[in-house]
């Protein structure tokens, strides 16, 4: 018998680390979905601001507001209760000072049952991060392709290939962990660059999301990795099954099905008695 699992935590992290086992980390926007990645012993979670993408079919994460982002984590945490869960900042829910982003991660934390947050960018948001850090909230940073500055970063493109752009993100990433990041994602950076700023990290955990196998752990789509998103499918991302196949091949089938009346059958409806049913038409009757 398997034994119950246990809930996920920092120290838990950390122990991974020490122990050179790769931690898992997916994202998730929903109860069914969490449900299923906390049976499959996924580490992390990450509720991402992706779900402006992925769920609302926004073409940017931008239009993301505190309120999507607190309704979907707190349905993943009923699904997930062990997973460490993670909640993303929207934009502009911390950028504006240090007291808007305490304030928004408390909410997460107070409202989804999260147990830590995520914000992007590097020296400029150390401050933020580090206000959030010093509130009790376990705060992590994101570096490389950050979607939510994404204009100003010229697209969805490799980050820090050039030296000095990638010293401006190693910089970065000794600032976060100097404001108290205990982890920080690296998405879409050299692999080589990932590996510099692991083995330099002193007690920060490093994900990557496109950026090599020399991280503490792997971070993807839940999206892409099950072919769900129709728009794009990511180079960084692997198809671990065509989920999308799947459920497009099942809706086929019902939509052939209902219109040649083959469904339903019998076993899909309720009957009812046969005097309960005369007795129901004698109702019915006009009284004379």
């Amino acid at each position: 018998m398997t034994e119950p699992r246990k809930k996920m935590t920092l120290p838990g992290l950390f122990q991974k680390v020490r122990e050179g086992k790769p931690i898992t980390w997916l994202t998730c926007y929903d109860y069914p979905t969490a449900h299923m990645q906390e049976l499959a012993g996924v580490d992390m979670i990450l509720v991402g601001d992706s779900l402006g993408m992925t769920m609302l079919g926004y073409d940017s994460t931008l239009p993301v507001t505190m309120e999507d982002m607190i309704r979907h984590s707190a349905a993943v945490r009923r699904g997930s209760p062990n997973a460490w869960l993670v909640g993303d900042m929207p934009y502009m829910s911390y950028q504006p000072s240090v007291e808007t982003a305490i304030r928004s991660a408390g909410r997460f934390m107070a409202e989804a049952g999260c147990d830590s947050i995520k914000l992007e960018g590097g020296v400029e948001m150390a401050d933020r991060g580090e206000g959030i850090v010093r509130a009790g909230i376990p705060a992590m940073g994101h570096l490389g392709l950050t979607p939510q500055s994404v204009s100003a970063l010229g697209g969805f493109r490799l980050q820090g290939k050039g030296a000095a752009q990638a010293k401006k993100i190693l910089d970065d990433a000794r600032a976060l962990e100097e404001a108290g990041a205990f982890c920080i994602l690296l998405e879409l950076v050299p692999d080589r660059l990932c590996k510099l700023i692991t083995a330099r990290a002193r007690n920060c955990i490093i994900m990557s999301l496109g950026s090599g196998p020399h991280a503490h752990g792997q971070l993807l789509i839940y999206h892409d990795a099950f072919a769900l998103y129709p728009k794009f499918k990511p180079r960084m991302a692997k198809v671990f099954a065509d989920a999308g196949a799947v459920i497009r091949a099942g809706l086929e089938a019902y939509v052939k099905e209902v219109s040649e009346k083959t469904f339903p059958q019998p076993e899909n409806w309720f009957g009812m008695p046969d005097e309960d049913y005369d007795e129901l038409l004698k109702m019915l009757e006009p009284s004379s």
